[in-house]
């Protein structure tokens, strides 16, 4: 890797882990589809103003299909996964479960893109599986404080969400390696969060948000959709192209470390030590997954 690539993956780092904060904000006065419809809309309108700026073209009728199939895995159902989970757990769990991905990468891969299995691999897979089960089984209760208290009915939801989020994002990983040749990654970045925004549009008025946004809630959203989603995303899809998918996924090693300072920082929250030993287990389990 470049230094630019490797300047690319920490800013990515630091800006998903930013945006497990700004969910935390927006999500539970605007309910799951409302954020995930805000995100993507404000983050692609931004890009698209941006681009025409620059001269940028999406080449629309070429890619429309493709823009649309990765908006819909890449943003639509993971960002309203992530909407749900972020009413029901920490920002610092949300961003450890993220950490799967690669390991749902890996096993999508195998079975519809090549990708090759080692013993290796296999071994980060039961260490990620085995650091999902420690989390859930010692955040399930209200001892212990810190991530762990107040873990209520809906928590195991959450954390289904959350790594249905995570399988979501190993989709979309195969798909740019068996459709996405020639594709500008620019184009991805905005064609698939506008297509996003149209597909939820439906959903909006069965779902009304609980609440009406404040200033604080209408300030997260902004940054999420601008920063989480219009930046983020040009250089989550630039990586994808110059560095490669499994590469580009290893940035969920360093999302949790960011998604935990500011969750600290912001949210007031700590890391407990069930969570921790499942945050290890699962970091060690991607690190044998996208190194084996």
């Amino acid at each position: 890797m470049r230094p630019a690539d490797t300047a690319r993956l920490l800013a990515l780092a630091a800006i998903w882990g930013a945006s497990f904060i700004f969910m935390r904000v927006v999500a539970p006065a605007l309910g799951p589809v409302w954020t995930a419809e805000g995100r993507v809309l404000i983050g692609g309108l931004a890009l698209a103003a941006w681009f025409a700026l620059t001269g940028f073209s999406p080449q629309w009728r070429r890619h429309l299909r493709f823009y649309a199939l990765v908006g819909m895995v890449n943003s639509a159902i993971p960002f309203s996964l992530y909407g749900f989970a972020s009413i029901h757990l920490p920002a610092s769990l949300m961003a450890i479960l993220n950490a799967t991905s690669p390991m749902f990468g890996l096993l999508l891969g195998a079975a519809f893109a090549g990708e090759r299995i080692t013993p290796h691999r296999i071994a980060g897979l039961l260490l990620g599986a085995a650091g999902v089960a420690l989390i859930a089984w010692s955040s399930g209760g209200n001892a212990g404080g810190g991530i762990d208290a107040g873990a209520g009915p809906m928590f195991g939801w959450g954390v289904a969400a959350c790594l249905g989020a995570s399988f979501a994002y190993g989709v979309t990983g195969v798909l740019i390696r068996r459709l996405g040749a020639g594709v500008p990654s620019r184009g991805i970045a905005v064609g698939a969060q506008l297509c996003a925004a149209v597909a939820l549009l439906p959903l909006l008025p069965l779902l009304p948000p609980a609440s009406m946004p404040s200033t604080m809630v209408t300030a997260n959203l902004v940054a999420l959709g601008v920063v989480a989603s219009g930046v983020a995303f040009i250089l989550y899809f630039r990586l994808m192209t110059d560095i490669g998918v499994t590469r580009t996924l290893t940035v969920t090693f360093l999302i949790p470390l960011f998604a935990f300072l500011w969750g600290m920082l912001f949210l007031g929250e700590t890391l407990t030590w069930g969570a921790a030993g499942g945050a290890l287990l699962i970091l060690g389990g991607t690190l044998l997954v996208t190194r084996g």
